[in-house]
């Protein structure tokens, strides 16, 4: 696909909603790696990698750095992560010759049970992700114009209308979304045909992973996020607002 068919994107000062529909009409029609040079073409260092380290994160960080080695990268530390969690951090950080940087709340573990009660997640896990991911994401993206995501539109029916290129109304910022078109499988391939390290928890039947206390493992049959916030009618943390379709 050619990049020379996208003009230069103007600065989010003056965000040209109709623009932002035509990039993402033409990179549609690519993959993952066509939207990650387009996003590094345009946006350079005014942009972010946010990840938790799922296999998704684990691919398109493998992509971005063979692009800019240089590229940002962040995770939303809450405190409640696995061990194993951490270990694949320190892996890829080894492989790769690069810091993802951690991002946290200054509100501590024990700070939390002693303002909202003890196991917030098991009463209010809304709150709970609110402030422990939604409120540390504010900070995370401060400084940067366009954030990429690993979300995919098969992993909830709230992603089912993720754009590849999207305005971000919740964040007032562009919003990536490169592997928005792929399945799990295609990860997966990505995964072995690079010889990719990935979470240990994902052959113990934890396709989704995040917070100790709110992620199960899953049936046979089930969808890949049914382990999270089990027993309860939620299946995301709050950070992926809906598309603006302007």
């Amino acid at each position: 696909m050619s990049q020379q068919t996208l003009v230069d994107f103007p600065s989010t000062n003056a965000i040209d909603h109709q623009f932002i529909k035509q990039a993402c009409a033409i990179l549609e029609e690519g993959g993952p790696q066509d939207a990650l040079e387009w996003a590094v073409n345009r946006f350079g260092d005014r942009m972010t990698i946010a990840t938790g380290f799922g296999v998704e994160g684990v691919a398109l960080i493998d992509m971005s750095v063979r692009i800019n080695s240089r590229v940002d990268i962040f995770f939303l530390d809450t405190g409640f992560l696995f061990p194993e969690t951490y270990e694949l951090r320190r892996r890829m950080e080894d492989r790769y010759g690069i810091k993802i940087r951690a991002v946290q709340t200054s509100l501590t573990p024990d700070k939390q049970a002693q303002l909202h009660g003890p196991a917030l997640w098991d009463r209010d896990p809304d709150l709970c992700c609110r402030l422990r991911k939604v409120e540390p994401l504010e900070m995370a993206l401060e400084g940067f114009d366009a954030w990429i995501t690993a979300i995919r539109r098969e992993q909830s029916p709230s992603r089912t209308l993720a754009q590849v290129v999207e305005w971000d109304g919740r964040w007032n910022r562009v919003k990536i979304n490169p592997l928005v078109r792929w399945s799990r499988a295609d990860v997966w391939r990505h995964i072995v045909r690079h010889n990719l390290a990935y979470n240990p928890l994902h052959d113990r039947g934890y396709p989704s992973i995040g917070c100790t206390h709110c992620t199960h493992q899953v049936e046979q049959g089930e969808h890949e996020r049914a382990g999270r916030w089990k027993g309860w009618d939620k299946t995301e943390c709050g950070l992926h607002a809906q598309p603006d379709q302007r």
